[in-house]
């Protein structure tokens, strides 16, 4: 398996991943205006880019998802909750589905709280284990922070539903599991995201406090600091819903 992080704009974390034996990629969170790097290490890895995924209708930036999957002839993918949303055709992700490039296998994890459509993706290497190496967590879930939950509105209930979301689906994950996240510091995505590009999860339950809070002090602690909205919002939402 081959694995290439892109730090971007508005301290945006892209991914590029796939199995160089049979020639296949999977492309994750791409922002608009980063199609050329994609295609260029794809070229380099030999391999052709057959999934496009955004683990959400992102507010923060342009997704460059919908170009680059036209570029590469990929398929472009979205939470099967944004149908009757988007104004584009998409490939419907659901929970537990699996997506499977070469001896890589990609499970999808419905993880609402950020937004109502955010997903996780587990990532195991086959020719090493049975078991998921590491998981993009998109937005859910940051080095040393989680995902603001207000952008839907509704923060306290969202905030609740982003708890359950945590501990039902990917903390249940050993510990061993390494964690790449949507986002570093810089972001308005997160209060308190650290710099550090990657963790595991077992550093994350033992270090981020929020981790070991109940329910009733973590939707009060996660709602109690929420950054500034991010610039630009509305303007990028409505773009990446293509309703432009």
């Amino acid at each position: 398996m081959f694995f290439r992080q892109l730090p971007t704009k508005e301290a945006t974390l892209s991914y590029l991943l796939g199995c160089g034996t049979c020639h296949v990629a999977v492309a994750i969170d791409p922002v608009l205006g980063d199609e050329d790097w994609f295609m260029e290490e794809a070229l380099k890895q030999d391999v052709k880019i057959t999934h496009v995924i955004d683990t959400h209708v992102h507010a923060d930036h342009y997704s460059g998802g919908r170009a680059l999957a036209e570029r590469s002839g990929g398929l472009y993918c979205l939470h099967e909750s944004n149908v009757g949303r988007v104004n584009f055709p998409f490939e419907s992700l659901r929970h537990g589905q699996q997506i499977v490039v070469g001896n890589v296998v990609i499970d999808v994890l419905h993880t609402p709280g950020h937004t109502p459509d955010s997903i996780c993706l587990t990532v195991t290497d086959k020719r090493r284990t049975e078991e998921p190496w590491f998981v993009l967590t998109g937005d859910s879930m940051f080095v040393g922070a989680i995902g603001r939950p207000d952008l839907a509105g509704r923060e306290r209930e969202m905030a609740s539903q982003l708890f359950d979301s945590l501990h039902q689906r990917v903390l249940t994950l050993s510990g061993e599991v390494e964690l790449y996240p949507g986002h570093t510091s810089g972001s308005v995505c997160g209060a308190g995201i650290s710099g550090k590009p990657a963790s595991t999860l077992g550093f994350e339950k033992r270090w981020n406090p929020l981790l070991a809070m109940d329910r009733e002090h973590f939707v009060d602690a996660l709602t109690a600091e929420i950054p500034p909205r991010p610039a630009e919002i509305e303007r990028m939402v409505t773009f990446n819903l293509g309703t432009t």
